[in-house]
């Protein structure tokens, strides 16, 4: 990718002089199934990973970079439902994610109604073929 570029959601890309974000938050979480013993502590086994969850925030201002249509573009990529890579600008693959959902705020409107400033927020769920072929495909054994 371009050293301006800082993320893409499958062909749309997040840069300096696009639409940017501020923050980038991810959360992976594991699963751990537990079964009750008769006078011992329960037994765990590890499932596998659970849920991973990337949130963007940033801030769209488009008299210095971006424009009103790049959120509303999300907003059609996530109503067609579809898994796309997401990839940092250096080239690193976080996985395959679909846009879970886009919140926005629009603030110090002008004329027509438009937003001198809108913050944002998009919401990716991470998801994998049927295989788990993104993820670690070992279960863990009982404890």
């Amino acid at each position: 990718m371009m050293p301006d570029h800082l993320l893409a959601i499958g062909m749309f890309v997040f840069g300096i002089d696009r639409l940017s974000f501020e923050s980038l938050e991810r959360t992976a979480a594991w699963r751990h199934g537990m079964t009750d013993r008769f006078g011992a502590r329960a037994a765990g086994q590890y499932l596998g990973p659970g849920e991973e969850k990337i949130t963007l925030n940033g801030m769209l201002v488009p008299e210095i970079a971006g424009s009103f249509g790049e959120i509303e573009h999300l907003r059609e990529m996530a109503g067609a439902g579809e898994i796309y890579p997401v990839v940092l600008g250096d080239g690193t693959v976080l996985g395959h994610f679909r846009i879970a959902q886009v919140d926005d705020r629009w603030s110090n409107l002008i004329g027509g109604g438009r937003a001198r400033t809108t913050e944002f927020a998009v919401d990716l769920i991470r998801f994998d073929d049927e295989t788990g072929a993104d993820r670690h495909s070992e279960a863990g054994s009982w404890i």
